[in-house]
């Protein structure tokens, strides 16, 4: 069974990252939700409470197969200042894990130099923000361990994505018919 962290910052996109919680979770991965500050309770980008499984600073990191950054404002930018983040990022980079993220969250990864040479994908907006990488307007595109997405209309089929990396076409895609995913 893979695992996978999703990092939790206040005004994080909710349906972006719970979607693909929730996805991941049908397809049998361990899934933990860390919030990046001193408290369990987040507050999403349209002020839904929501509570994580553990501070990302009680994470034994060395455990996960790879992480994901949910988008949303001011999400993101919260994401992008945590030291916490960015070490991890640049940790699970430099051993070749997982590394995901949708929106507005791949402009982290555009900032730390993750996406020179690489194919990326995010939110229209921060397009500008994906140094170095060939940008497409597509619901989710892969290149090496790099999973980006576009946005939360590309949350189901970028999860589904991500969990056949993870566990495998016929688990994906028995979770797609599950759901009813036909697109």
């Amino acid at each position: 069974m893979s695992k996978i962290c999703v990092f939790l910052a206040e005004g994080f996109e909710e349906c972006e990252g719970l979607l693909v919680v929730d996805i991941l979770r049908r397809g049998g991965v361990e899934v933990t939700t860390a919030s990046i500050s001193d408290s369990l309770q987040v507050i999403s980008s349209h002020q839904v409470n929501i509570q994580a499984d553990t501070l990302a600073s009680e994470l034994h990191l060395d455990e996960f197969d790879g992480l994901f950054l949910p988008g949303g404002m001011p999400g993101t930018l919260n994401l992008g200042k945590s030291n916490f983040v960015r070490n991890a990022v640049e940790t699970f980079h430099q051993k070749g894990k997982w590394i995901s993220a949708i929106c507005a969250a791949p402009s982290i990864l555009g900032e730390m130099g993750l996406l020179k040479g690489k194919k990326a994908t995010s939110f229209p907006a921060f397009e500008d923000k994906l140094d170095g990488a060939t940008v497409f307007q597509t619901e989710f595109i892969q290149d090496g361990t790099i999973l980006t997405g576009r946005g939360l209309g590309a949350a189901i089929p970028f999860g589904l994505h991500l969990l056949q990396l993870l566990e495998g076409k016929e688990t994906a895609q028995k979770i797609r018919t599950a759901i009813c995913y036909e697109h």
